[in-house]
Formats: structure tokens, sequence, C-alpha cells
């Protein structure tokens, strides 16, 4: 798996710390899935309190701070900088929300953003759209990771543009990329790992099912077998069916 900045994590998982039943089921949850990062919202964090936040450290994961709310890159950026204070790490996923409904990033609030943290010595995490041009500018302007959508935040409807995933993924071969957002099951995870991407980014998934704990794991397993497949190199589609068996030595009547 490439690495983040950096640092090679041992899985491929995000998990957010969100909407669980209690303290107790989230931390089973990490458990269970094999996560290596859990992110935090600045605002989940003041809710909690300092327990919440002994939970989280106790979860012994690499924590990335949301600036999850914001809709504006001024509001953004003075998030960010809390949360490095708080969290005490330069990792931040980005988000600058531009739709009320959708939940889609603002492009312009998203880079302006970007801009402005990089230059701070932010390790960037944007959470943005599979448009190239877009994803160009977040690059040059110092992002070092891509964190596309797979479709609206909490929708659960997987990967609503494959081809546009695949292109994005195809045209930045270099840049680690998360999908973040709308998976809803452990079989979207599974094919965004064989599409080629590092990393899957969920919570209402796990957090909002009857039974978080075995959805997580069940994400975890999902995960794994995604890489798996990748690294194994898939065989190709093909317009035709093709035997298994082979004709060579079947007896002609």
């Amino acid at each position: 798996m490439r690495a983040f900045y950096g640092v090679t994590l041992p899985g491929a998982m995000m998990l957010g710390t969100a909407q669980y039943p209690s303290p107790t089921i989230m931390a089973e949850a990490f458990r269970a899935s094999g996560a290596s990062v859990a992110t935090v919202s600045l605002r989940r964090e003041a809710g909690g309190g300092q327990a919440f936040w002994d939970l989280i450290r106790g979860l012994g994961l690499r924590v990335l701070p949301n600036t999850a709310g914001c809709h504006t890159a001024r509001e953004a950026v003075t998030t960010a900088r809390m949360a490095r204070e708080v969290f005490q790490t330069d990792w931040i996923k980005l988000e600058v929300i531009g739709h009320a409904d959708t939940l889609q990033p603002d492009p312009f609030g998203l880079l302006e953003a970007c801009e402005i943290l990089c230059a701070e010595g932010f390790h960037v995490f944007p959470y943005t759209t599979e448009d190239q041009v877009l994803a160009q500018r977040l690059v040059d302007a110092g992002c070092r990771v891509l964190m596309p959508w797979g479709a609206p935040i909490g929708s659960g409807m997987g990967l609503n543009n494959r081809h546009g995933l695949r292109s994005l993924r195809a045209a930045f071969p270099d840049i680690p990329m998360v999908i973040d957002a709308g998976l809803g099951l452990p079989s979207h995870a599974a094919e965004a790992m064989e599409m080629g991407f590092d990393a899957v980014l969920l919570n209402s998934a796990v957090a909002q099912a009857g039974d978080p704990v075995a959805m997580a794991r069940a994400f975890g397993l999902a995960v794994q077998a995604g890489a798996l497949a990748r690294d194994a190199d898939p065989m190709g589609v093909r317009e035709m069916g093709v035997p298994s068996t082979p004709l060579l030595g079947k007896a002609w009547l």
C-alpha cells in the first residue's frame, strides 16, 4: 500500500467515530474492523470531552481530524488550526461543503483552504469529487493524497460514477487515493479496492447498521479481499464466452 505523507498504514480501512449507539460499541466496532485510522471531528471531540478523547487514544490508531460541517474556506481553515492543537497532528481531512442536499464539496472553497493549509505545513486529505481538473489543482497546491467521494455522504449508494473514479485513479497513478463517503455495503468497499484505490473511509454504514460490530468486521474483510484481488492481477472482461475446459482431446462422435 502507498504511504500517506510518508506513513505506511497497517490496514486500508479508515473509520469514523460518529453516530454509534454507545462508546463501547464504537470501540468494539473499531477492533472488529481492523481499521488503522480513526477520523474525528473537532465538534465530536468537544461534545465527548476528555472521556471520548481517552477512548480514541486507547484504540491505538492514527487519528485523522476532519473539518466536518464547514461550509466556507475560512471556517475550514480555522477548524483545522484548532484541530492541530487539540489532536497534536498535522494530518487533516479537509471538508468544505458546497451543497446542502448532496453534501458535495465546494471545489472553490476546497482549493482555497488547501492552498492555505498546505502552506502552513498541514498534511491535507481533501474530500473531493472525481473531477480531474480539480484534482490537479489540489495536487499543485501541495496535496499528496486525494479523497474522492463514492456517493453523497451517508447515502449508502456506493460508487456512483465508476468511469470517473477509474479515470481519476489512472490519471494520478502515484497519488494515494481514498474512497470517502457514500459506501453502504462491504461489496462497495471491495470494489473500490479492486479498482486500485488505496483505502476506504466510512462511518454511517457501520455506525447505523443493526449490528455495528458485525458490519465493521464485514467491511474489514471486504477491504482485504478487494486488495488481494487487485494484487492478484484479475482477468480482463471478455465480450463473449470462453470455455474453461479445453477442446483439445475432446472425443468427436
